[in-house]
This record gives structure tokens, sequence and C-alpha cells, in this order.
């Protein structure tokens, strides 16, 4: 499960005229049995949403006041996210007889044309403090303070990556939101800006359009959009004709394999480079040292440390960090033994957050030897986005070879590395050009299509 979590406004998207219909609440209940989580984010009051709404309790975190309150349900614990309206800015709304006038922990409502008085009250007083409009509503927050931000914060406190979390929506408040997802969607009858945006659009109006794409979350995990999608994806190759050939999460594990000195670092560093500048978590396998003081990375273990596999798991649990595990510091023929107790911790972690995103595993002969059999080697499901770098690919356990989709090979013998892997998987060789390969140069095969 890649799209670990749904967030969605509440008025014209969840509901109609303020009120969610029950095959909607329905659908709702089915993604939450499905495992994953339900974030709220609307422009409403707390007090007013708990009147209109009974279905809080089925989501996780509640963002309110449009980005500046956090609420969760289980705890009914409430957070404030930014400073309270100033005083003199109420009173001199009230003496301007502006109505209505609503007035919750942080935010500041009102309908249109009361924009201009509102904009003007702001300048007289001088405040730093912002108006957002959505559907004749005006909304003043202070500066920085958005869906988006709120947002933010509700995954922050659940350790979610947005790249993990579907977003819908329907209005220009929305739109914030809805860009720092991993996946934007946009119900029909969404603002032509938020349809423009967004990566799904869904045939369906409001509460329908949810339920839609509800049921394409539990079917299949929105994989073929997600693939789609540009800042889920990372350049892999270039083609002699210069199209870029993308890795994303739903591209299957990835092979790396050639001749020492061919290239398999520097392109497996690259790599790693372009997933942490995606905000991609990964976390890295290095059985010798190769991968220390990689940029957007710490480090856990050296020569002379053994890693701690509690502080590397700690480590992932935040978004925000990837990890490098250098085993260097590990008698080498315990690097094996250790990795496998790994495996399950990571596996663990995916299940719940979808992170990792992607884990690099150096020197996959070793870490995954055949002569382990197979019981003990293969990789879980869960860790599906798997990159493996070897210079024998002969020497990998079958299981995890068998699950590999691309193969890229580099270096000088990188058709010898490609026959060495047909070989061991019973794949049948792809015609190739044989010449040997100059330093920039890779072939990639994907097993699924048979491409090259």
């Amino acid at each position: 499960m890649y799209f670990i979590a749904l967030a969605s406004d509440y008025d014209g998207t969840l509901a109609q005229d303020g009120r969610v219909e029950r095959a909607t609440l329905h659908a709702l209940e089915l993604l939450q049995q499905s495992g994953r989580r339900l974030v709220l984010v609307t422009g409403r009051e707390l007090p007013d949403l708990q009147e209109v709404f009974p279905g809080l309790d089925l989501f996780t975190l509640v963002v309110a006041e449009n980005g500046a309150l956090l609420y969760e349900p289980a705890s009914q614990r409430q957070t404030v996210l930014g400073p309270e309206p100033p005083t003199a800015f109420i009173e001199r709304l009230k003496e301007r007889r502006v109505s209505p006038l609503s007035i919750g922990r942080c935010i500041v409502a009102t309908r249109e044309p009361n924009e201009q008085i509102v904009l003007e009250t702001i300048r007289e007083l001088g405040l730093e403090m912002q108006i957002t409009f959505n559907k004749g509503a005006v909304m003043v927050l202070p500066a920085g303070v958005n869906k988006a931000t709120g947002l933010a914060a509700a995954l922050e406190r659940m350790r979610l990556s947005p790249l993990n979390v579907v977003g819908i929506g329907d209005a220009e408040n929305d739109h914030a939101f809805l860009s720092a997802c991993g996946c934007a969607v946009a119900v029909a009858n969404a603002l032509p800006m938020v349809k423009e945006d967004a990566a799904i659009v869904t045939k369906a109006s409001r509460g329908g359009g949810v339920a839609e794409l509800i049921g394409r979350l539990v079917a299949d995990d929105l994989a073929d959009v997600a693939a789609a999608v540009a800042h889920q994806r990372v350049a892999l190759v270039r083609e002699p004709d210069g199209s870029v050939i993308d890795l994303h999460p739903f591209s299957g594990n990835l092979l790396i394999a050639g001749t020492s000195g061919g290239g398999k670092s520097t392109l497996a560093t690259g790599l790693l480079e372009r997933l942490a500048e995606c905000g991609l978590q990964f976390c890295v396998i290095d059985p010798e040292g190769d991968y220390a003081g990689l940029d957007g990375a710490v480090t856990v273990g050296d020569a002379k440390t053994p890693p701690s596999l509690r502080e590397a798991m700690e480590l992932l649990e935040e978004p925000g960090n990837s990890v490098v595990v250098d085993l260097t510091g590990i008698d080498l023929a315990e690097r094996p033994r250790d990795f496998a107790e790994l495996i399950p911790e990571l596996s663990k972690l995916r299940s719940q957050t979808a992170r990792p995103h992607w884990l690099l595993i150096d020197e996959a002969h070793h870490m995954l030897p055949s002569v382990l059999g197979t019981a003990s080697v293969s990789l879980p499901r869960e860790l599906a986005a798997s990159i493996m770098v070897t210079v024998r690919p002969d020497l990998v356990a079958l299981p995890a070879l068998e699950a590999v989709r691309l193969v890229l090979m580099v270096g000088a013998d990188a058709s010898m590395a490609l026959r060495s892997f047909c070989r061991r998987t019973g794949d049948v060789v792809p015609q190739i050009d044989d010449r040997p390969l100059e330093h920039d140069e890779a072939i990639l095969w994907d097993r699924e299509s048979a491409a090259v």
C-alpha cells in the first residue's frame, strides 16, 4: 500500500449543503477498514463541524479553521496552530457592522462583499493577516496559515509523508493542500483551476466523487495514476534520443549490476540524491561503507562501531530522515544475518507508513546470497520498491531476483551480467548489443514488457 491516507475537504467535497450522505459515510468506513487513515481539512470552525457532521470519529485528525486548528476526535485534543485574532481587530469589525461575523480559535470569518472592510481594517491596524476566499466566504487568518500548513502539522503528528497522501477538494482554499499531497484529486463539481492541477477528476460530484475515489484506492492503490505524477518520479536513465525513463514507486524492484569499477556506485549514488531532492525517503544497506556521508542521509554505524538497528528504525520513523546503515563494524560473515533482522522491522514500518519509499541493498550477492537457500532471503511484498546493487547476479538468492522488474547493466561486461541474471532466473536473454559500454552508457531491460 503506497497511498496510506486520504485528506478531504468538507463543504462541496464530502458534503452537499453541509450534510454528508450515508453512501459517502459507508465509503469512508471502507477506506478505514482497508488500513488507511482519514484526515478532514476544512475551513469550518470545530463546534459548527461537530454539529453538522456525525462522522468525525472516522477521521484520525481534523484540520479545522482553514489550517489553524488541529483536532483529534479519539482524544478530543485540540491544538491551535496560530495566534488568537487580535481583540482590536474584532472590535473594529463590529464597530463597522460587519455581518455575518464568526470568530474561532484563530480564524475570523465573514462573507463577500465585506472583504474590502476587512482589508481596510487590517491596514489601519498594521496587522500581519491574510484573507482567503472560498465560494463567497471571506476567511481571515494569521499570515502563513492555510490548509497546507494545517495538513503538514497533521501529517507530522501522524508521522506520514505528504507523498503518501491523496488529497481531494473542490474550491480555491483547497488548492494549497492539494498541491502538497502525493496525488491531487478534484471532484466533478470543482472549480476549473482545481481541476486543471489535479491528477484525477472524478466523474461524480461531491460525496459521490469521494466514494468513487475510495473505490479506486481500495482496488489498486491508484497505481496507474501514481506512475504519472511528476513529484513521485525520478530520472533513472536517458535514452539516445534524449527521452528520460523514470523510476517511480510502482516501477517494481530494480537490479543494478556490472563489474567492479563499471559505475554501479556512481549511478546508485546519483539516484539516491535525486530521491532525496524529491522528498522521497530511502534506507541504504551498506556492507562496505561506500555510502557513508551521503548528502541527504544520516549514517548509522562505521568501521569501529556496529550500527544500532533500533537507532536506524527510530530515525526512519520520521519522514524527513533517510538512513544509511553502515555494516562495516560488523564481522563480514555476520552482515547478512544483521540485515535479515532488519527486514521485518522495515517491512512493518512500510506497512504502517508506506515508508521508507525506497530500500537500496548494496552488495546484494552478499546480503541476499543464494547459499542461504530460499526461505530466509526473500524480500517481503511490503518492500517492493527496492534497489539491489551487485557485481554477480548469479550469486543473489533466486527469490530476490525473481522479484526484480527492471534490470540495469553497466560496465564493459554488461551483456555478460545480463546473461548471468537470465541463467539464474530462467528468462530468455533479450537481444542486446554485445559491445563494451562506455562509462556513461547502460542497458535497461524491463522484464515485464520485455523492452530493452
